[in-house]
């Protein structure tokens, strides 16, 4: 289990990456325009990923900041955002790549944002959605990139599994 989320953590910082390169190419009002994704924006749903990414990492680790609000704006600059974003997904592949067989079949509690209930469950299973979500949201940006007439983005996991990088998970 443990290479498995290895594979996606390496997965996830691929992708964005990708995603943060056209995203680069954006002006400032294609940025911030309201393309009626969920989070409205470019820089709705990138903010809203870092923003999940820290609430997951804060209940997982106990550890960082995490924003009370799941539509936060951590940064409307998109450089600072893209800084961001990266120190998150080191932090999520570094933390993974401390983790055993014991930590991924264990447990762990935690308040929802949302409706502020506890909730107890096992590790591996919230790390899917972890991963999960990430690929949710990363396919509105794709679609908000295509909308305002950017090229579009090989997400898929196997691209990922045929690069160099992506090679050692497949």
């Amino acid at each position: 289990m443990r290479q498995h989320f290895m594979m996606l953590a390496a997965y996830n910082a691929w992708a964005n990456g990708r995603i943060y390169d056209v995203a680069a190419t954006l002006t400032e009002e294609e940025f911030c325009r309201d393309t009626g994704a969920f989070f409205k924006s470019m820089m709705g749903t990138l903010n809203h990923l870092v923003a999940a990414d820290r609430i997951w990492m804060k209940r997982f680790t106990g550890q960082g900041d995490a924003p009370a609000a799941l539509d936060t704006i951590i940064h409307a600059n998109f450089t600072k955002l893209r800084a961001a974003r990266e120190v998150e997904d080191k932090r999520i592949f570094t933390w993974i790549d401390g983790l055993d067989a014991k930590a991924l079949a264990g447990r762990f509690s935690y308040m929802t944002v949302s409706d502020m209930r506890t909730i107890s469950q096992r590790l591996a299973p919230a790390l899917d959605h972890l991963f999960n979500h990430q690929t949710h949201h990363r396919g509105q940006a794709h679609m908000i990139l295509t909308v305002l007439g950017k090229p579009s983005v090989q997400l898929d996991l196997i691209a990922f599994q045929r690069t160099e990088e992506g090679r050692a998970y497949a």
